[in-house]
């Protein structure tokens, strides 16, 4: 058995992430890769503010004479709901689309309908066809795969899309920010961009029941270059822009809004919460909670030694997990016993299914020098 080993600077361990590399100093290689990035994107925190109002500005000139100024995707969380008030704030016209996947716990679908009420945003709910759905998460569980998020996150990003070309849209605003999400473990956060990957693991592991043409999709045509270059949509992430804290977000949230916490990050989707809860834990031996929380620590959110102490404390009562459990077996039709053949299967990676993979990563690298976020 190979030595346990931490970082000096965050919490990331080889417990939860294989990939785990420490230098001389004790630092890993998360921290190295976050700090690369912030001077990536250090320009925008120099008079960010003045500079994120003179691109709101120009979203509002772009958008005159059109419904909307810009499309904000929502899914109830802390980063995209901050969002959609900051956008407010600057007076944007937005389309708020939310993608209901058929997780959505009853709070999320209480704190996205509370926001767009108060801020007055036309909101737009795309419902994904539940048999297409669930026959597709339900391949990924047999896949051996590590990342069973990926049938969520890509019809996310492929319906904003669809949404901002049905309604001429060229700008969407992305609540994803270096300030919270600024370590996330490579061990099993392969791409959710790769329709190719994602049609194999159904081709092999599926019932083969439905076709997947009802899913919102991108393939590496639409996402790379049609949507971006053709179409011209750019992506904004504001939040890089000025000093977000979640912790004040919340605070700001639920004063304002009456928005509720769901006591972890992306539990606003009770397929999520059992996949960082129930499914990393019990087959990979991973806790996600320690990319979330060294991304705090790194960020100056949260101090190293409180961040020991959380993720020491259990994510949630025993009997809390197993009935989040039971409730994705029973809605995804997967005995006790599949189950644990699930448990018992040999792990898989991607490159055990067909994919884009080198192609994806050429096209990030061109697109970044392209198109500036």
């Amino acid at each position: 058995m190979s030595e346990y080993k931490i970082c000096k600077r965050c919490i990331m361990d080889t417990t939860s992430d294989p990939d785990l590399i420490l230098d001389a100093d004790g630092i890993c290689n998360y921290c190295h890769a976050y700090d690369a990035a912030v001077k990536r994107i250090e320009y925008k925190k120099i008079n960010g503010e003045k500079k994120l109002e003179d691109i709101f500005n120009t979203i509002k000139a772009d958008g005159k004479g059109k419904e909307y100024d810009c499309l904000l995707g929502i899914s109830g969380g802390v980063d995209s709901s901050f969002m959609a008030y900051l956008a407010k704030k600057y007076g944007l016209r937005v389309l708020a689309v939310h993608v209901d996947a058929g997780w959505n716990s009853e709070l999320a679908v209480q704190n996205i309908e509370n926001m767009c009420k108060k801020l007055e945003y036309d909101l737009h709910t795309v419902v994904v066809d539940w048999p297409t759905m669930k026959e597709l998460q339900r391949a990924y569980m047999f896949s051996g795969l590590a990342n069973l998020d990926v049938p969520q996150d890509h019809c996310f990003i492929a319906a904003c899309a669809q949404m901002a070309k049905k309604f001429g849209v060229k700008y969407v605003l992305n609540g994803n920010n270096l300030a919270t999400e600024g370590i996330l473990s490579t061990a099993y956060q392969y791409s959710n961009r790769d329709w190719r990957n994602i049609k194999d693991v159904y081709k092999k592991c599926g019932r083969g029941k439905i076709s997947l043409r009802k899913y919102p999709h991108q393939n590496f045509w639409e996402m790379y270059f049609m949507y971006p270059i053709l179409h011209k949509v750019k992506v904004i992430f504001p939040l890089d822009y000025i000093q977000y804290s979640k912790k004040k977000a919340i605070e700001l949230l639920e004063k304002e809004f009456d928005w509720k916490y769901y006591g972890g990050k992306h539990y606003e989707s009770r397929f999520t919460k059992f996949f960082q809860e129930v499914y990393l834990p019990q087959k990979w031996g991973w806790d996600k909670r320690r990319d979330h929380i060294s991304s705090l620590i790194v960020g100056g959110e949260m101090t190293r030694e409180d961040g020991l102490k959380e993720i020491a404390i259990l994510p949630g009562e025993k009997s809390d997990l197993e009935e989040e459990r039971k409730y994705v077996m029973k809605k995804l039709d997967i005995s006790e016993m599949e189950w644990s053949q699930i448990l018992a299967m040999p792990a898989k990676t991607e490159d055990d299914y067909r994919n884009n993979k080198r192609m994806v990563g050429f096209c990030v690298g061109i697109k970044e020098k392209i198109i500036k976020a």
